[in-house]
């Protein structure tokens, strides 16, 4: 079963949810992607994460396609262009989103990084779409332990639910300040790309050891990783069944002690302040 996190509103959602970057690139493989997230709702991955940026809008079209006829089942996110962040831009972009999803609310929309937008001109936009019914919660993605100050320190800004990051055992500097600056404000971080990019991670001969010992794969090792605090919630793209399921199980998957230590001799938590690490 995979664990919860509870959201600052006392909404409990899955730990580890279904991301879908790279979806909906190309119209021969929309109804694979919308099968393979329907096969993680029913796996318990009912958190799924999307952007208008994910080609242009067509990944939000596979979400409503998966979503169809559940929609009380899933808990929806999506995130905006910090170009049409606007207190009126920020409402025309989430109408756009709604309508592909054919949905009538986003249960979590997020700034998807820092703009030129003042923060609070985009709050004021997010607390328009709120009191029109049109999202339940906003976030932000991409911002670092300075910019979550200024997101909470801004006119309405304490309703901020998440922040949404890149994060997995080699990318670990928010562990030096914005993660327990989070957790000490009991704001969730969402952990994006939570195996890592084109496969370096998962030859990782610790996260494989680990892995060995507890029958699972060393993406199944990362995810687990990733969640260990109970504050995070991983959010993996895959479109393979196999993938789907290997995810799904993750969240079962309890590390301890030794393995921890092993992962961090060979992905080493930061000593230092580091610079946000972005895809």
């Amino acid at each position: 079963m995979i664990p919860a996190v509870a959201l600052p509103d006392g909404t409990e959602v899955p730990s580890v949810g279904q991301g879908t970057w790279y979806m909906g690139e190309r119209a021969a493989e929309a109804k694979r992607e919308a099968d393979a997230l329907r096969l993680g709702i029913d796996l318990g991955m009912t958190l799924i994460d999307t952007a208008e940026m994910y080609a242009d809008g067509g990944a939000e079209q596979v979400v409503g396609q998966a979503i169809a006829g559940q929609r009380d089942r899933v808990f929806v996110v999506s995130k905006v262009y910090p170009h049409n962040a606007s207190r009126k831009g920020v409402q025309e972009a989430c109408a756009r989103s709604l309508k592909r999803m054919r949905i009538e609310t986003i249960d979590l929309y997020l700034l998807h990084w820092p703009g030129s937008h003042p923060i609070a001109e985009t709050i004021a936009g997010f607390e328009a779409l709120q009191k029109a019914g049109h999202i339940r919660r906003w976030g932000v993605s991409n911002f670092d332990e300075a910019g979550m100050r200024s997101v909470t320190g801004a006119k309405g800004g304490d309703a901020c639910a998440t922040d949404q990051v890149l994060y997995h055992p080699d990318e670990r500097g928010i562990e030096f300040d914005l993660l327990p600056w989070c957790a000490a404000r009991r704001i969730p971080v969402m952990a994006y790309s939570p195996v890592g990019q084109a496969g370096r991670l998962l030859r990782s001969p610790a996260l494989t050891a680990v892995g060995k010992r507890h029958g699972a794969s060393p993406a199944q090792v990362a995810i687990a990783w990733a969640i260990r605090s109970g504050n995070i919630i991983a959010i993996p793209k895959a479109a393979d069944p196999a993938h789907v399921r290997e995810n799904a199980a993750a969240g079962a998957l309890k590390l301890i002690a030794q393995d921890l230590a092993e992962i961090d001799a060979a992905h080493p938590p930061p000593a230092r302040k580091q610079r946000l690490a972005m895809l």
